[in-house]
C-alpha cells in the first residue's frame, strides 16, 4: 500500500548531494516535517500524493503553508509571545 504522501528530498554535504525519502498518511505531519526541511536549508525535490507526483499549485500551497508555520514558530520564540497573539497579530499558521 502506498503512503498517501512521499517527500523526496536532498543534503548537501560538500560536494556530494544525498537523496531522501519521508512518507507519512498525515497531511499535517507531512506540512510539519516540510517546516523542518525549509528551517534546515534542504532541497525540496518531489512531493508525491498516492504516488503520483504533485502539480506545482497543490505543491506550492503545501510548501506556503509550511513557511507560514515555521514563520509562526519564528515569531513567536522571537517576541515571546503565544500562538494565538501570533495568529491574531501577524496571522500565519500556527
Amino acid at each position: 500500500m502506498l503512503p498517501k504522501y512521499t517527500i523526496e528530498y536532498s543534503a548537501q554535504f560538500g560536494r556530494q548531494s544525498q537523496s531522501y525519502h519521508y512518507s507519512s498518511d498525515d497531511p499535517v505531519a507531512c506540512e510539519e516535517f516540510l517546516a523542518e526541511l525549509l528551517e534546515r536549508g534542504f532541497r525540496i525535490k518531489i512531493i508525491r500524493h498516492e504516488g503520483l507526483e504533485l502539480s506545482r499549485p497543490n505543491c506550492d500551497k503545501l510548501i506556503k503553508t509550511a513557511g507560514g508555520m515555521l514563520a509562526a514558530k519564528c515569531i513567536c520564540q522571537s517576541l515571546g509571545i503565544s500562538t494565538e497573539e501570533e495568529h491574531h497579530r501577524f496571522g500565519f499558521t500556527a
